[in-house]
């Protein structure tokens, strides 16, 4: 297993290189020139079509409303990556990390605007006759069946990204150190009956919402997600306002850091960026195309409307959410340098709420990351129909359901290699077919203002 993960480590490694982060923070940049700051420009008319004011309008095929499908795509975003991976990017790149995580979130509001306009202007038809959206249908429809392997790339990518393995080992991991150890369920060194215990159970709850597919995921995620974001945002005030005469260092040393190259991974400046942008991809997903299969299902005639919507993303769960954390684990004195990923968040707040902080936040990551597990299955088996069939995505949901019980007793360093790996071959054939077709974009953006402001 050691070996296993320090070979998927110097893959990972390898793929998350520097051409890999010209195309992600390079290609957002573009669509930021390329769009004349467009998205930036009307994130109040992106709140207005999420709330509804145009939805009487909206009499198209689709099987979400604008709000359901930004629900779905931060349930897919609003996970642990918010958390548990905020906490692993200052643990490997230093407080600096967290300055390249916003770089990340701010390109990735015109990149998210890009992709998700394209997800529903290129929508497809599915094996089984279904209206579907994403960066499979983006390629084949609007780039032609010559860039099918483009669109191999990405649902293999997909499929084996998408799995729910993160999310549920640190779940359990939460639950663990919160509940099973202080209540004498298990111990540090003997958890792996609790842990399978606690997987099996999840894997249950999990199989009971799949069976009722996006319809039943859509309403769940859209009574879930906003209250665990205002529950995780007042959880993070109460620590800051404890810690108040430390926020301004703890910003300092985001800015410091991020050009001083003081990380533990390297020592110098590169380990810095590709830590921050690394964490930010996983965190909200700008660039790798797995929102855009939750926005291209948006009731909708307006590709650019959904565009507006999907810019909402990268602002609430990188620089509001990831934020919070980060600015949380900043200001508290850890004395036990030695925890990571939501292990270090925890004790953040059980430092701040003795007795009942480990346990509110055991509450919110069960809701965000099973709701996050939800929705990769979606994004999974959609790439799975995609790839083999109709027959070849049902066995996947089983697969997937399956790991659901391995990822409860996974080694967390084998897990984030094999995750991090498979976003970036997600990520490759994303952006490079957004980049193409980016015309067509700011072509649809200029008919929908025309209409609705000329």
């Amino acid at each position: 297993m050691k070996e296993l993960t320090l070979i998927l480590g110097e893959i990972s490694a390898f793929m998350w290189g520097l051409p890999l982060v010209i195309l992600l923070v390079g290609g957002g940049l573009f669509f930021v020139f390329h769009s004349r700051f467009l998205p930036y420009l009307h994130l109040k008319h992106a709140l207005d079509i999420t709330l509804g004011k145009f939805s009487k309008e909206d009499k198209a095929k689709g099987d979400l409303t604008h709000f359901q499908a930004l629900m779905v795509a931060l349930s897919g975003t609003l996970g642990l990556g918010n958390i548990a991976g905020v906490a692993v990017a200052i643990t490997i790149g230093g407080a600096g990390a967290i300055f390249w995580m916003w770089v990340t979130a701010l390109v990735g509001i015109a990149t998210k605007f890009y992709t998700a306009t394209l997800a529903v202007n290129y929508r497809g038809v599915d094996r089984s006759g279904r209206i579907q959206g994403g960066p499979m249908y983006v390629i084949r429809e609007g780039l032609g069946k010559k860039w099918l392997p483009l669109a191999w790339l990405f649902c293999l990518g997909g499929m084996f990204g998408a799995l729910p393995i993160f999310q549920i080992n640190q779940l359990v991991q939460v639950m663990r150190d919160f509940i099973a150890i202080p209540h004498g369920l298990a111990t540090a060194n003997d958890h792996f009956s609790f842990d399978l215990v606690t997987g099996i159970f999840l894997c249950c709850l999990i199989t009971y919402i799949v069976m009722g597919k996006l319809e039943r995921l859509a309403k769940i995620t859209s009574k879930v997600i906003p209250m665990m974001v205002i529950c995780y945002f007042l959880l993070t005030l109460g620590v800051l306002l404890q810690n108040l005469s430390a926020i301004p260092s703890a910003f300092s040393s985001i800015f410091i850091g991020a050009f001083s190259g003081s990380s533990v991974a390297g020592g110098f400046i590169g380990a810095v960026v590709l830590t921050g942008v690394q964490r930010g991809a996983f965190s909200n997903e700008a660039g790798i195309g797995t929102e855009s299969m939750a926005h291209g299902a948006a009731k909708t005639n307006e590709p650019t409307r959904e565009g507006l919507v999907a810019t909402l993303g990268p602002i609430v769960d990188t620089l509001i959410v990831c934020t919070c954390t980060a600015l949380a684990i900043l200001v508290t004195d850890i004395g036990d340098l030695q925890l990571t990923g939501v292990s270090l968040t925890a004790q953040v707040f059980e430092q701040a709420f003795p007795n009942i902080g480990g346990y509110l936040l055991t509450l919110v990551v069960f809701f965000l990351s099973t709701s996050t597990v939800l929705t990769f299955w979606y994004y999974g088996s959609k790439c799975a129909e995609f790839l083999l069939g109709k027959r070849f995505e049902q066995g996947y949901v089983w697969f997937y359901l399956c790991l659901i019980i391995v990822g409860a007793v996974s080694s967390l360093a084998l897990v984030i290699n094999l995750i991090d790996i498979m976003y970036a071959l997600m990520a490759i054939p994303t952006m490079i077919s957004t980049v193409l077709l980016a015309p067509k974009v700011t072509e649809q953006a200029k008919i929908y203002f025309d209409k609705y402001h000329g």
